[in-house]
């Protein structure tokens, strides 16, 4: 096991230092290796050498027979498949049996998104009380910028400039990027930053700089921004669900659908690979044949030809 142990926090190593890679990753590739280690050691297999094709399709075999999802399946594939790359860099294998292996097909997920409808109920939700002006300030921000819960969450004071209308965003793997933001987000901002945010602060003993806080004057988290979502969902009486991935979502559609370029959008969202911003073409060509069938009077059998 101590062997398993050793090439696992090399490869770790290797993640964090070399590749940046952002602490969800390595957890996620930690998880997947110690699972492919317990499997070895089940299979009674000593070393990462010993590993072949055969063992590889047992493996698989196993996964399916847990009942994983195809994405799961497909994400531990990948995982063990880096690690191996890098085990043959390092010479401490000849080859790497995984990388034949064909991943199993996945079926893309089209992201949903609101109506401007729906959001402008979330709009109004918020009254001006303290905690009101922070919710108002929040969803302006997400909708506003289109970025993570998690960069939301780590926004700072300091990435704010009001001058130009730009933040700062540290994104995933530690890629950096600036986003712009308009007139709604920046008087919701200045209104909660310079009225509600120092007297949240007052409630708690330590500073920080974060800008979103909670009830307590503490950094606001990823699941407290949810329940606070969650919470203006009901008070705005929604039968949708969202969360903050779909605010980001909606973002993207929107701006796709009043004209704006793919290249953009992708800068915008902070996608490294454009594959991951094309999904939102789907969502916009659903968008524009619903709004041609309902809109063109010769799109369906409800066309008078009488009239006109």
């Amino acid at each position: 096991m101590k062997a398993f142990v050793d090439v696992c926090d090399e490869f770790i190593e290797y993640l964090q230092i070399e590749k940046n890679a952002s602490p969800y990753t390595v957890a996620y590739y930690h998880d997947d290796l110690k699972n492919f280690f317990a499997f070895l050691e089940q299979e009674g297999i000593g070393d990462i050498a010993e590993v072949d094709p055969k063992v590889v399709r047992v493996f698989l075999t196993t996964l399916y027979s847990n009942q994983l999802s195809r994405r799961s399946v497909s994400r531990k594939i990948s995982s063990i498949r880096s690690f191996y790359k890098f085990m043959e860099r390092e010479k401490r294998v000849s080859s790497n049996p995984f990388i034949h292996l064909t991943l199993p097909r996945m079926s893309k997920k089209i992201p949903s998104f609101l109506y401007m409808e729906e959001l402008e109920k979330l709009f109004e939700v918020n009254d001006t009380t303290p905690l009101g002006q922070r919710n108002q300030a929040l969803i302006e921000t997400l909708y506003g910028t289109g970025i993570r819960v998690s960069e939301c969450q780590g926004l700072r004071l300091a990435d704010i400039d009001f001058s130009i209308g730009t933040m700062f965003i540290k994104g995933k793997g530690r890629k950096e990027r600036y986003v712009p933001f308009g007139r709604f987000a920046e008087i919701a901002l200045e209104t909660y930053i310079n009225e509600t945010r120092p007297k949240l602060l007052l409630k708690s003993k330590n500073h920080t700089d974060t800008v979103f806080l909670n009830a307590r004057g503490n950094p606001l988290t990823t699941r407290g921004i949810r329940d606070i979502l969650n919470k203006m969902v009901e008070k705005a009486a929604l039968t949708v669900h969202v969360h903050p991935h779909k605010i980001r979502h909606t973002f993207a559609t929107h701006l796709l659908n009043e004209g704006a370029d793919l290249r953009t959008v992708q800068e915008l969202l902070g996608h490294k690979r454009l594959s991951s911003t094309q999904i939102y073409t789907h969502v916009t060509k659903d968008y524009m044949r619903d709004v041609y069938m309902n809109s063109h009077p010769r799109a369906n059998d409800s066309y008078n030809s009488s009239e006109g």
